[in-house]
């Protein structure tokens, strides 16, 4: 695992960017693969190259040439398109974390991550984590992000390996959810 890097998305990583959220997103993954976690919301070529050029938000990690993660994080100006995180920022008010109220200017989005399974369980999780949190932290003191409470594995590496503090529970489509929060100013490696 010594050659893996991490990295700023490009537009030519898009095509394997794309691959891994299939292989892994929840209407197409397989079932004996689906308890080890999946992602649920797809993204678009142009949604990712929104992203990449608007947010400096797309982080990556390769093995070689062959990429093996990805990690979304923008602001929640980014997100407003989609009615799950319309609900989400309209939640932002009830959200007090590191002694202030979450706000649009104060917080952004991190996630969704997604990791070949093959890399699962090796450091790729809490290094491409903390890559992500480095580009985004001069711009934001609060991470937030989401887990689907029927995602165990997703739960467990988010609190357990990531250190994020669960800060509230919501529903949405007929799916309950956990909100956590992460200082950006904190490496995962701090703990």
């Amino acid at each position: 695992m010594d050659n893996i890097t991490y990295r700023l998305a490009r537009y030519e990583d898009l095509p394997q960017v794309s691959r891994l959220q299939e292989r892994y997103h929840v209407d197409s993954i397989s079932a004996e693969d689906k308890v080890d976690g999946f992602v649920t919301t797809l993204f678009t070529e142009e949604q990712f190259k929104r992203l990449i050029t608007d947010e400096n938000g797309l982080s990556v990690a390769l093995d070689g040439d062959k990429l093996i993660a990805y990690a979304m994080a923008a602001s929640w100006q980014y997100w407003s398109e989609w009615p799950f995180f319309q609900k989400m920022i309209a939640d932002l008010p009830e959200i007090e974390y590191l002694g202030q109220v979450a706000t649009v200017d104060n917080s952004y989005q991190y996630g969704p991550i997604c990791i070949d399974k093959a890399y699962r369980g090796s450091g790729v999780l809490e290094n491409l984590f903390d890559f992500s949190r480095e580009t985004m932290k001069e711009r934001y003191p609060i991470l937030l992000t989401f887990v689907n409470q029927a995602n165990p594995r997703s739960i467990t590496a988010h609190k357990n390996k990531l250190h994020l503090d669960v800060l509230q529970e919501f529903q949405f489509n007929n799916n309950d959810y956990f909100t956590l929060g992460f200082d950006t100013q904190k490496s995962v490696f701090d703990f």
